[in-house]
């Protein structure tokens, strides 16, 4: 089941010049950490990935949160999307992955514990 966009990740060059920046527009982030600075709006998660160039992103990745990541992904890919990155967990049992679609387009993947 697809639950919507509740994350979009944004990456950064320069994790303590971004965090400074997007601070003066959300505050103090809830989560601070060397490879991650993350905010929560109502029900939404704004994050920072300084590693987030290397993986591939391009621009800010919004990211849908579904119940079975190994198959929203395989029915992307059946479909023509590209894998960029197999599902990993990034913690406490929380999967993330990303394709490209054919335009281009980058599109997260988060299954929660």
């Amino acid at each position: 089941m697809n639950r919507g966009v509740r994350t979009v990740i944004y990456p950064v060059k320069d994790i303590a010049r971004a965090k400074k920046l997007y601070g003066k527009l959300l505050g103090e982030p809830m989560m601070d950490k060397p490879y991650y600075v993350g905010w929560r709006v109502g029900d939404q998660d704004i994050g920072l990935d300084p590693s987030g160039h290397s993986q591939g992103m391009t621009g800010a990745v919004a990211y849908w949160h579904v119940d079975d990541i190994q198959k929203t992904l395989r029915s992307l890919l059946d479909a023509g999307a590209e894998s960029l990155q197999s599902p990993k967990d990034v913690g406490g049992g929380k999967l993330v992955a990303m394709a490209k679609d054919e335009d281009g387009n980058m599109i997260g993947l988060i299954q929660e514990p």
